[in-house]
């Protein structure tokens, strides 16, 4: 029979949003392919509870700083101890532990890109360099890496992030329930989205949108609505009061029943000027047939395939503006892109197809073919 490949992964966040749900679902996805899943994270992390109680080992570690000593010998005795193949970093800090501990134990490393913003040129900045391969969450994160970071195309691949279409499937969910569960009402259009509250999701140009929309429909009854917990909530709070939007706007803190709250929405909206991969909440709200606005933010364009969905200029306010007050103003035009948007994601960007991808990587990484592709 066999040896189980083992994997770890390593995560410095302490925070919890699409990098981290993307870590868990490969974990659990790869865990089904035969795969032996570990994860080495920070105390207070909140990945830390969330791999717990999906059954997979976690160890806990300071990772202070890329050259903390502690956490790299202590990595290297858990990569030996658990008969390690694999090392799958994360995080920047992360990386530089999990990456020079991965080559003290003699194991292959992996480093996963799932931001978009540029990496620092330095020659100082070699950790990605040194890694056996990459993995990127969107195409136009690979393509970057190669032109600008001096990573080979041979030991770097995009393999965005799957989502199950099951879970995400619109026929599992009644509108006006949904609509009820949440405190909307079933007459109200409602514009909404679900992203962590830093700064580059943007979403001060979703309240710039609600104020525009609003002004433009004083008929219609509109409602915005923001999933999602972080930094910026104050700040959100104070430009919701400088935009009058008190009464229209409802910011619900982190959500767990994410495909309740799409079927809630009549349109998904999602405003980042950078830092994307391939974002999920797209991907789930196109799952869920949802007319969406998007920026052309990092790979969100690996998304768009036959006008699915409306993707506008990533540094556009107006466009923003303008897109959604089409879908506001248009009953039909909603039920159109709603009839389309699902098909191309199910078909292109579900989990079994990211787990396939991975696992064979896994495979020809140690069996030491050094071109992949």
């Amino acid at each position: 029979m066999a040896k189980k490949i083992r994997v770890l992964h390593t995560e410095w966040s302490d925070g919890w949003g699409g990098q981290e749900i993307r870590i868990i679902n490969e974990m659990v996805a790869m865990r089904e392919l035969g795969v032996k899943v570990f994860l080495a994270c920070r105390e207070n992390s909140k990945i830390r509870q969330k791999a717990l109680d999906r059954n997979v080992k976690v160890f806990t570690l300071p990772f202070r700083g890329n050259a903390d000593l502690i956490t790299i010998f202590r990595l290297r005795r858990i990569i030996k101890e658990n008969q390690i193949d694999i090392v799958n970093t994360h995080s920047g800090k992360d990386s530089w532990t999990g990456g020079f501990a991965a080559k003290l134990a003699k194991v292959k490393f992996i480093r996963t890109r799932h931001l978009s913003n540029p990496i620092n040129l330095s020659r100082l900045n070699f950790i990605n360099e040194i890694a056996d391969y990459i993995f990127t969450t969107g195409e136009s994160v690979r393509v970057n890496m190669i032109s600008r970071n001096r990573i080979l195309p041979t030991r770097i691949k995009s393999v965005p992030t799957g989502i199950d279409h099951r879970v995400f499937d619109p026929m599992n969910f009644k509108q006006s329930d949904c609509k009820k569960l949440f405190g909307f009402e079933t007459d109200e259009i409602i514009l909404g989205t679900v992203a962590v509250l830093r700064r580059f999701k943007r979403h001060d140009r979703f309240l710039n949108m609600a104020r525009f929309v609003i002004d433009s429909n004083p008929d219609k009854k509109i409602r915005f609505v923001i999933a999602g917990e972080g930094p910026q909530r104050d700040k959100l709070r104070d430009l919701i009061t400088k935009l009058r939007l008190e009464e229209n706007v409802i910011l619900l803190g982190h959500v767990t029943n994410v495909p309740e709250l799409l079927t809630a929405l009549d349109i998904f909206v999602l405003t980042s000027d950078s830092g994307e991969g391939v974002p999920q909440s797209v991907m789930q709200a196109l799952l869920m047939c949802k007319p969406t606005v998007s920026t052309d933010a990092g790979s969100t364009r690996d998304l768009y395939s036959k006008n699915n969905f409306m993707l506008v200029n990533k540094d556009s306010q107006d466009e923003i503006n303008n897109k959604c007050n089409k879908f506001v103003a248009s009953e039909n035009l909603r039920k159109i892109y709603a009839s389309v948007s699902r098909e191309f994601v199910v078909e292109n960007f579900s989990q079994a197809k990211m787990a396939t991808n991975i696992m064979k990587i896994y495979k020809n990484l140690l069996s030491n073919e050094c071109s992949l592709y």
